[in-house]
């Protein structure tokens, strides 16, 4: 990668402020597709979800922990696999304080498909306290299209069937574990799923790529991001 040139602060001045219209510019565009997410119909979930905690069985409603509004967090952990995985990973190290989510009447929770001993046990190494729940042996990672078994549900992905994924050089995409998010609103006893999204359509929950898109290194490619990244605790220090 190429440094950027040096130059003196005037001429810094100018190209700042061609960048700064072009920031602002993105900040409405965002804005209006904010809006247009909130602004998407609903579906009523009629299909009841039986998950686990650490403390046991627990419905969809549940998860909501009393509130109206529920984030999912799909996060890529086969029943076969040792630890999750570590892209996934990346993303739930950006979890902040959740007081602020619970205070805007949201939960946000961790669904993977592994035994619950699992899940707790890597969420102890990673030090995270967002509460994760296993969908072991439960239809709601097929139903949400983030685990592809074509003997139990058909393949999509990001609303694309199989023959699609294949034809755009996505194979991988087709069969085992995939990352996504999905939110649901909870009206009495009523859960409504609104808004669902999958692999890198959520990296703009990524705090860490957020940031070096600041600097001039910026964040890393997928493929580059593949070579270096580790879970927080693997780095070498």
């Amino acid at each position: 990668m190429s440094e950027p040139p040096v130059v003196t602060r005037d001429v810094w001045r100018t190209a700042r402020r061609v960048l700064l219209a072009r920031e602002e510019e993105a900040t409405r565009v965002l804005a209006e597709v904010s809006a247009a997410r909130r602004a998407l119909p609903m579906v009523e979930v009629d299909k009841e979800y039986v998950l686990e905690g650490p403390d046991g069985k627990v419905r969809l409603p549940e998860l909501f922990e009393g509130r109206g509004q529920l984030i999912v967090y799909h996060f890529m952990f086969d029943p076969v696999w040792d630890a999750g995985c570590k892209f996934c990973s990346y993303l739930v190290d950006s979890v902040g304080d959740r007081s602020h989510l619970h205070a805007r009447d949201t939960t946000l929770v961790l669904v993977s498909r592994t035994p619950i001993a699992k899940i707790e046990a890597f969420r102890s190494r990673m030090a995270w306290t967002v509460p994760w729940y296993s969908a072991y042996g439960s239809d709601f990672n097929y139903d949400f299209h983030v685990t592809q078994d074509e003997a139990v549900a058909p393949v999509e992905y990001g609303f694309q069937d199989k023959e699609a994924l294949l034809r755009g050089g996505e194979e991988w995409r087709t069969r085992g574990e995939q990352s996504g998010l999905s939110v649901f609103v909870r009206r009495a006893d009523v859960v409504y799923h609104t808004y669902s999204a999958w692999g890198d359509d959520t990296d703009l929950l990524i705090g860490t790529d957020n940031y070096l898109d600041l600097t001039p290194q910026g964040r890393p490619s997928p493929g580059e991001k593949g070579k270096w990244l580790r879970h927080h605790d693997r780095y070498e220090p």
